[in-house]
């Protein structure tokens, strides 16, 4: 099985064994019963139906014993499986998680690439940041106040900004909460840290921040406390004092119509690839998710370690089962033992909620081809490259420290990257199997398919498509190197589908959490 773009191809055989010792393949096709397949020198005659991208055993798994992917288990035979057989949620269950980790003992400092040192064109703040975009953002401190912000938003839509094009828009940031969420709880200090984050944000250079006037978080602790730089523009309006929705409508639009001249000065600056801040995240996953897109995200990654950047992998529910490969590249013990608190705290979390950390996959992922959480979080690490791990934050903390960090978050896709883009992720890589259409405003999201079908029935919502490793087209290095090019021109001012479609606004979830009265 082959595709040809006009370069040379490579035969990709029925099915693809990831490393020497698993005892499943993945299906590049879908397998027909009957099917002779040759996988790692044995000649396997399938047993059963095999969706592309799911797995098919090669050789014997007796009822028990562990089935390994990646060179790891991700699961155990709930029946005796042989030869042939499709393993999926029929034959395979969880394996035991409990174990003993390592720290700081896989250490890795990706080698620095050849060639000339890469620069973007970014926007260069005042506080010494980097923006990738020029927006000016109305930040809600209240779900009360939500529609007056989209109401002001909708002013500057269509045609609006015509005399602004240095201008990227205008986008209304609202939540669901605000009211009666106690400002010292968990959850409150979290939507806190978020709003902060995203008026503080380098890809922001204009802030109205809206509230109703008798909320809980109010405006002025939300501005005050965010490190916003100096020569970003700001006006806070309260919508009480200002005599009602109408009243407030037109006194934002004014507010922000004042600022448009001063911000449409703003212009683009050669600018080092460290000022970057990638966000990592997948959504969608499928079986192709740790062979293709995720893999070569990490070759991407690492490259913007090895300058010196900062790359964020997400989504910790995600990593579950995976967390001991990242706390051996951890660049201390105390790194590694903050990511194993935060697994510590999701075990409470969810078994509060009467569920456990196993409820993952999801059923698009199981449609296709991921059976347990443990397969999932395999793939879904091999976004982080091969780099240690330098950091840990808590979910919308600022990210601060170089190279690769791992930021708390649920693995709910727009709650999560929120959180990224709260910390300071200027750029967004989201990689997708089943085919997400998620944007991120005021950050880029460029979305890379793991396989060449979904990216072929959803090319108009996708900006790269990794299937060509497995079809033989493209290597892992060559679409990584991709990426990394991909990111760069982003970075400069090259729209992403996302942003072509003005998505990204709907997008802003803060993560809801914490006492409310």
């Amino acid at each position: 099985m082959s595709e040809s773009t006009g370069s040379e191809t490579t035969a990709i055989a029925s099915a693809l064994l990831l490393r020497e010792g698993d005892n499943v393949a993945v299906a590049t096709h879908d397998l027909s019963l009957g099917e002779q397949i040759t996988v790692g020198g044995r000649e396997i005659s399938v047993r059963a139906t095999v969706p592309r991208g799911h797995k098919v055993a090669i050789i014997a798994v007796p009822a028990g014993e562990k089935v390994l992917k990646y060179g790891q288990s991700i699961g155990r035979a709930t029946r005796d499986i042989s030869p042939g057989d499709h393993v999926h949620v029929h034959n395979l269950g969880m394996d035991d998680v409990e174990g003993t980790y390592e720290f700081a003992v896989a250490r890795v400092v990706p080698p620095l690439p050849e060639g000339e040192r890469p620069t973007f064109l970014g926007y260069r703040r005042a506080n010494g940041k980097v923006g990738t975009r020029n927006y000016v953002a109305i930040v809600t401190s209240v779900n009360c106040s939500a529609s007056t912000a989209r109401l002001v938003a909708d002013q500057f839509r269509g045609n609006a900004l015509d005399a602004y094009p240095h201008i990227d828009g205008v986008v209304a940031l609202t939540h669901g909460s605000g009211c009666g969420l106690v400002p010292t709880s968990e959850g409150g200090q979290m939507l806190m840290r978020t709003l902060r984050g995203y008026a503080a944000h380098p890809n922001v250079s204009g802030v109205l921040v809206l509230g109703l006037g008798c909320e809980m978080l109010q405006v002025d602790a939300l501005v005050e406390q965010a490190d916003i730089s100096s020569d970003t523009v700001v006006r806070r309006l309260i919508i009480q004092e200002q005599g009602g929705i109408r009243a407030t409508v037109r006194q934002a639009v004014a507010e922000i119509q004042a600022m448009l001249p001063e911000l449409e000065e703003r212009r683009r600056e050669v600018c080092d690839v460290s000022e970057l801040v990638l966000g990592l995240n997948c959504g969608g996953s499928d079986g192709y998710s740790g062979i293709t897109a995720n893999p070569a995200l990490g070759v991407a990654s690492d490259m913007l370690v090895a300058y010196g950047a900062k790359s964020v992998l997400a989504e910790t529910p995600e990593v579950y089962g995976a967390e001991h490969l990242l706390t051996r590249r951890a660049v201390t013990r105390e790194v590694g033992e903050r990511l194993i608190d935060r697994i510590g705290w999701w075990r409470g979390y969810t078994e509060a909620g009467g569920g456990t950390l196993d409820n993952n996959p999801s059923p698009g992922n199981k449609a296709g081809g991921l059976t347990t959480i443990l397969e999932k979080s395999l793939g879904a690490v091999a976004k982080a490259g091969s780099a240690e791990l330098s950091a840990v934050y808590h979910y919308a903390e600022p990210i601060d420290t170089p190279g690769l960090g791992f930021m708390d978050t649920p693995g709910y896709d727009p709650v999560s990257v929120t959180g990224l883009v709260a910390g300071g992720a200027n750029v967004v890589v989201f990689t997708t199997g089943r085919g997400s259409v998620l944007g991120c405003k005021p950050s880029p999201s460029i979305k890379v398919a793991t396989n060449t079908a979904m990216y072929l029935r959803m090319h108009e919502d996708m900006d790269l498509n990794a299937g060509r490793i497995v079809d033989g087209v493209s290597s892992l290095a060559e679409v990584g190197q991709e990426i990394f090019d991909l990111i760069l021109a982003v970075a400069s001012g090259r729209e992403t589908v996302s942003e072509e479609m003005d998505l990204g606004q709907d997008e802003f979830q803060p993560w809801i959490l914490g006492t409310v009265t």
